[in-house]
């Protein structure tokens, strides 16, 4: 004898919405960043104290930083303004059930 199926339907309300890639964001920023400490190392006059290198290195672990918190920032206050557009849908699910004899 064969095995017989059975299916069960459920129906859920969800809500649905878009919501930003944060690691996109994250990468975005802390490339602004190396762009911000770079211009900021050519922008000023040298100091004697310390080459550019070091200052570029000193510079891009700040505006590295910056960058990224932005970049976190702009992403969340753009989920918050995306949150308001969710919309609700009906859901259904099927699972199918073997019946043995």
């Amino acid at each position: 004898m064969e095995p017989f199926e059975t299916t069960d339907v459920t129906s859920d309300t969800v809500s649905v919405r878009r919501s930003p890639r944060y690691p996109r964001f994250l990468a975005l920023g802390a490339v602004v960043g190396v762009v911000a400490a770079l211009i900021l190392t050519v922008a000023f006059p040298e100091n004697p104290e310390f080459d550019k290198g070091q200052v570029f290195g000193f510079l891009l672990l700040a505006c590295g930083t910056i960058g990224v918190a932005l970049g976190a920032l702009v992403a969340l206050v753009i989920d918050r303004v995306l949150a308001g557009r969710a919309a609700s849908v009906t859901m259904e699910h099927q699972s199918t059930h073997r019946i043995d004899e």
